[in-house]
């Protein structure tokens, strides 16, 4: 798509939020791809956090984020699977003003080019709480790497053109790195 190359780049504060039951920081590939392909954009990292998969304290980790002024997004990866532990969703869910339905469309889409049919069992989702953007992801590296490369890069910069979601999020100033 275009871009507006007369309206300056907006940097965000985005909060990086990964889910396993089996990684740590120092593991989270995935919760890396996400900071630095953030940081590299020019976006600022507002908190990084890792939690096993706990539905309440999944909700409660977002909930405050949405809460705080100075988030503007919050990414996830990991616990939008299947299994029983799997509740990623279900815990974000329900603290969505609105969902961005075609978030999770959009990602199934691109990713049926590398993972074929198993794309149907993805449960990516995205919405609005409060001003802030929730973006769930797989917790597989290349599942962040197509949601941020694919949709993400573009939808948080303000440039991208006929639209963006910068101008739904609240107005925030720069945050220093609690990452």
């Amino acid at each position: 798509m275009k871009a507006k190359a007369d309206v300056p780049f907006v940097p965000l504060n985005i909060a990086v939020l990964t889910v396993s039951d089996t990684r740590t920081l120092e593991t989270d590939t995935s919760g890396q791809v996400f900071v630095d392909r953030l940081t590299a954009a020019g976006h600022n990292l507002a908190a990084r956090v890792l939690l096993k998969d706990d539905l309440y304290k999944i909700r409660a980790q977002v909930a405050n984020w949405i809460a705080e002024d100075v988030v503007q997004v919050v990414l996830i990866t990991g616990g939008t699977g299947f299994t029983g532990r799997d509740s990623t969703p279900e815990a974000v869910a329900c603290l969505l003003d609105k969902q961005v339905d075609g978030f999770g469309e959009l990602f199934r889409q691109i990713s049926v080019a590398d993972i074929g049919t198993s794309t149907v069992q993805s449960r990516a989702l995205a919405g609005l709480a409060n001003g802030t953007l929730v973006c769930c992801l797989p917790g597989s590296t290349n599942a962040v790497r197509t949601g941020w490369d694919g949709i993400l890069a573009e939808q948080l910069d303000v440039r991208h053109r006929p639209c963006n979601f910068v101008a739904h999020l609240k107005k925030a100033a720069p945050c220093e790195s609690r990452g």
